[in-house]
């Protein structure tokens, strides 16, 4: 069970502030009333003058935690990668940082967009929610944009009837987690002008198992809606298993890698210290 982070720092908030709010309008001036008032025992001052605990510590965490909901949720936020459907990009055990505002400003738990900013484009690494399962996030890279028509064919992708350009750049060597990667193809692929790296096997099919929605030929993308691809092409339960990912679906455009950690790493503490403060392409 994914615990729902966003939820409970809108419940955190609502919380600790409605206690901080109701404590200054109706408590707090009685407490000042009474501790100004010459006529009362001054124990009994000291005692009901007193902040109630739930009050002091509604106090001190409610700035806390309003912050840290306004820049998870509108900001920044920051994710782990579990799998290597991104390699040679990211790898797993990478920690990244993904814009929240580039598409658009979202509410938290309601995910709905109040002010439009702007849209996914071809190349962007994106954060989603996976539609199959909302709850759990999804990082790949936008293929094709609303308009747009796409099919991938021996390992060769085709975006509006054009062949994207790969350059090999020679057999890729991977570390921790992704040396079972290690010997496959990595070469450059230009994306409508933007340049990234892929992780290709030749004898792999075109379409992993269960892959069913480019079997038929190119599709063309409806609007408000995104294919997406893993970069490890022939590893990646992407748009090509379960279909296309919708705008309200969108988290925000990766763009950071502020830390890493993989316990396959044969070093102590097992972090690839180079992938730190690495950008995203």
């Amino acid at each position: 069970m994914n615990f729902d982070f966003p939820t409970f720092l809108v419940v955190a908030s609502a919380l600790t502030g409605g206690i901080w709010l109701l404590d200054s309008i109706f408590l707090a001036p009685k407490r000042r009333r009474l501790a100004t008032d010459q006529s009362v025992d001054t124990d009994e001052v000291s005692s009901a003058g007193k902040e109630p605990l739930i009050v002091e510590y509604s106090r001190s965490f409610f700035p806390v935690i309003f912050a840290v909901l306004i820049l998870r949720s509108f900001l920044v936020e920051p994710f782990r990668i579990p799998s290597g459907s991104m390699m040679p990009t990211l790898l797993v055990g990478d920690f990244i940082l993904v814009n929240k505002f580039s598409y658009g400003i979202r509410l938290p738990v309601l995910n709905k967009k109040i002010i439009e900013l702007g849209d996914p484009e071809r190349g962007d690494p994106v954060v989603f929610r996976y539609p199959k399962q909302p709850w759990v996030d999804y990082i790949k890279r936008v293929i094709a944009i609303p308009g747009d028509t796409v099919y991938y064919r021996n390992k060769t992708l085709y975006v509006n009837g054009e062949a994207m350009p790969q350059t090999p750049v020679g057999r890729y060597t991977g570390i921790g987690s992704g040396v079972r990667m290690t010997g496959a193809i990595m070469a450059m692929e230009d994306l409508d002008g933007t340049d990234h790296s892929v992780l290709i096997n030749p004898l792999a099919p075109d379409l992993p198992t269960g892959c069913r929605v480019l079997s038929q030929g190119p599709i063309t993308i409806p609007q408000g809606q995104y294919f997406v691809m893993g970069d490890n092409r022939d590893n990646s339960n992407d748009s090509r298993c379960w279909g296309l990912v919708p705008d309200e679906n969108l988290v925000g455009k990766a763009f950071g890698i502020w830390m890493n950690w993989d316990s396959e790493i044969d070093s102590f503490p097992p972090i690839a210290w180079e992938r730190i403060g690495k950008g995203i392409d």
